[in-house]
């Protein structure tokens, strides 16, 4: 698991949007994993295809907050802090807010306010980091993302939706999870654990809340619309990927002895090993890890994210033969996914194999640019291939990911003076030496 600032526009083509408003003093960070964005698209996929968008666009995105939230700030993401996964106790609540959030995209309300935004440059305070909807997307010519800083009255009038896009939403959103097959009832279920909160003081309300205003009017509201379509049975693969997920991410955000503690109570052989592997890792004991993560794979051989789990325990216990090997193993099973191939370059890259590695973060790189680690290291085989034009360039596109576009503009300059003029690579670093000059002139 990876943490990624999200700041500035990694899509450097569209940085120009983000220069409209002024950025917070502090951003969070996402969570990026292959193996739990994996299970939140199969949670997503069914819900998203009912609302009429495509899962292979509309990525769903971990922010690492511990805090009880889940938003859009664009039509290519739906965004959810870690603390409201962990507090939700099935896969129908979690597809409940998904449901909710994508309603919102279906029914237009995000599309107005970017446009209200892109129409004036009188709003403080909002960061709109385009990275995260174009890596979505897999077009880094799309914008997306966030940058979240200190609470604003225009934050807040962003990210705020009315009472009458709430109950828009609402009612949507429950309609998607009937026809997806997922139960209604898990959007109530998951309003309720905010009730009561509206009569306290904003400051103690979660940001849920706060962003989403819940009335008795909606919860009732609510409760018509679930007893209207009903409930549905238990989708047993929803209830899989959702223990998987939920199981992952709290032995990462856990402390280790809260996981192993609650080891028994997993209901699935192979998350519990998962979740038991983690622990260990975290508690630096590698044989009991290994041990684990072994047990899990002899279970679901063909499972790449266990294979890719296996690796980072061996990455990050310096034993990179072995490393390379598992990531090997976990690329023979998804070729394709960014975050593994991701994984497989800094292996291939530790164990010297500089050649091999830069082709596979290239590939890496193609499919989700927005990988503040994998750009680092496709940096580093750059520049131990004498390819000292890209090392540059792919520097000053990682600064630029991360808000940093004054050491992003030194870079980039760099990369023009050593690239070929007007080739694609050259244009890049153009694109990210003018924003960062745009940057400069707007201090």
């Amino acid at each position: 698991m990876r943490f990624q600032p999200i700041r500035r526009a990694a899509s450097i083509l569209c940085l120009l949007l983000a220069l409209v408003v002024a950025l917070p003093a502090q951003a969070q960070t996402l969570l990026r994993d292959a193996d739990m964005e994996y299970a939140l698209k199969q949670l997503a996929a069914p819900i998203l295809r009912a609302a009429g968008l495509s899962p292979n666009r509309v990525k769903v995105l971990v922010v690492n907050a511990p805090t009880l939230n889940a938003f859009v700030v664009s039509n290519d993401a739906i965004f959810i802090h870690h603390g409201l996964i962990n507090k939700m106790e099935s896969a129908p609540m979690l597809q409940g807010i998904i449901a909710h959030e994508a309603a919102h995209i279906a029914n237009g309300h995000i599309t107005r306010r970017l446009t209200n935004l892109a129409n004036t440059r009188t709003i403080t305070g909002l960061g709109i980091a385009l990275a995260a909807a174009a890596a979505a997307s897999g077009n880094n010519r799309l914008a997306g993302g966030l940058a979240i800083g200190s609470a604003s009255s225009a934050r807040r009038a962003f990210l705020s939706h009315t009472r009458a896009e709430e109950a828009s939403a609402d009612q949507s959103g429950i309609r998607y999870m009937a026809a997806a097959g997922a139960s209604p009832q898990g959007l109530y279920d998951t309003l309720k654990i905010f009730a009561g909160q509206e009569a306290l003081s904003a400051g103690r309300q979660d940001p849920y809340l706060r962003s989403h205003p819940l009335t008795r009017d909606r919860l009732r509201a609510v409760q018509g619309f679930v007893t209207s379509y009903g409930t549905k049975p238990p989708n047993a693969d929803a209830e899989y990927w959702f223990a998987r997920l939920k199981g992952k991410l709290s032995a990462y955000t856990r402390a280790p002895s809260w996981t192993l503690r609650r080891l028994k109570s997993e209901p699935y052989a192979d998350v519990r090993l998962l979740r038991e592997a983690i622990a260990q890792h975290r508690n630096s004991r590698t044989q009991k890890a290994l041990a684990a993560i072994d047990r899990a794979i002899a279970a679901r051989p063909n499972d790449p994210f266990l294979h890719d789990q296996r690796g980072q325990i061996l990455l990050e216990t310096r034993n990179f033969a072995a490393a390379t090997n598992a990531y090997a193993r976990a690329v023979q099973r998804a070729p394709n996914d960014p975050l593994i191939l991701s994984g497989y370059g800094r292996a291939l890259l530790a164990s010297g194999q500089v050649a091999k590695a830069r082709g596979v973060l290239e590939k890496s790189r193609r499919q989700d640019f927005r990988d503040g680690s994998m750009l680092r290291d496709l940096a580093t085989a750059y520049a131990k291939s004498g390819q000292t034009g890209m090392a540059a360039l792919t520097t000053a596109e990682r600064f630029a990911l991360i808000g940093r576009l004054k050491d992003a503009g030194i870079h980039a300059k760099r990369a023009t003076a050593l690239l070929a003029t007007g080739s694609g690579p050259w244009q890049r670093a153009q694109d990210v030496l003018i924003a960062s000059e745009r940057a400069a002139k707007r201090k």
